[in-house]
């Protein structure tokens, strides 16, 4: 695979058996992100958009095609090296934070650095040098129950990147937020794709995440319907 994608399938299907027929969630996407693009998977409930997600980040297994992340084809691998390819190259932002409660803002944050066996004070590091630059200073020692939503879900987007993954995936993240709030983590997310070439791919119906994208792909019943790119 060209080492300028972080994302390419191939022929991917995802079928779920249920009575009285199975149900075709993802028929036949084919699939190509750069690296560095801003991306939005939109579309209708129930066209696929999530399930596209899950199975790029590894959630979920194909029924057929493939998937590759990184320049790594994921559909072969066993589940143990499945989970390392999720822990080093795929950053992964959800509509429910999916934080820690036991653990501070800086300690759910440094979790995946953790993983992968950087050391305690580098993590430390880098993470009060992200918190400045995404507007979490002070936070550091606050549990998610003292952060607002729009803070704990800058914490999960600092969790996903910190790590440097070729990828990250959000669904659905301004779900749960105000408009003020929702404006303010994309402009996070904007941020980090610019400054530092970050790779995104958002599963959203949300009109505000539509307008930020540099690219809008329309998913209905599970095939790509339209895939637009837009400058700026």
């Amino acid at each position: 695979m060209a080492a300028d994608h972080a994302v390419r399938t191939e022929n991917l299907w995802k079928v779920f058996p249920q009575e009285p027929r199975p149900v075709e969630a993802v028929r036949g996407v084919d699939l190509v992100v750069d690296r560095g693009e801003f991306v939005a998977m939109a579309g209708p409930s129930g066209s696929g958009k999530t399930t596209v997600l899950n199975l790029l980040g590894g959630l979920t297994r194909p029924t057929r095609g493939k998937v590759w992340i990184d320049g790594l084809e994921l559909s072969a691998l066993p589940d143990r090296k499945l989970a390392a390819v999720r822990q080093n190259h795929i950053g992964f932002v959800f509509q429910s934070y999916n934080l820690l409660p036991m653990l501070t803002a800086l300690e759910n944050a440094e979790f995946t650095l953790l993983l992968q066996g950087v050391p305690a004070r580098e993590r430390r590091e880098r993470v009060l040098r992200l918190f400045r630059e995404i507007g979490l200073e002070g936070m550091e020692h606050r549990r998610p129950l003292k952060l607002s939503g729009g803070q704990q879900q800058r914490v999960a987007v600092a969790r996903a990147v910190l790590g440097e993954p070729a990828l990250v995936l959000a669904d659905e993240p301004t779900a749960n937020l105000d408009s003020t709030t929702a404006e303010a983590l994309l402009d996070v997310m904007q941020q980090l794709n610019r400054d530092k070439g970050t790779t995104f791919v958002f599963s959203t119906h949300d009109p505000r995440v539509m307008k930020r994208a540099g690219r809008l792909i329309q998913l209905v019943d599970g095939r790509i319907a339209e895939d637009v790119v837009r400058g700026g």
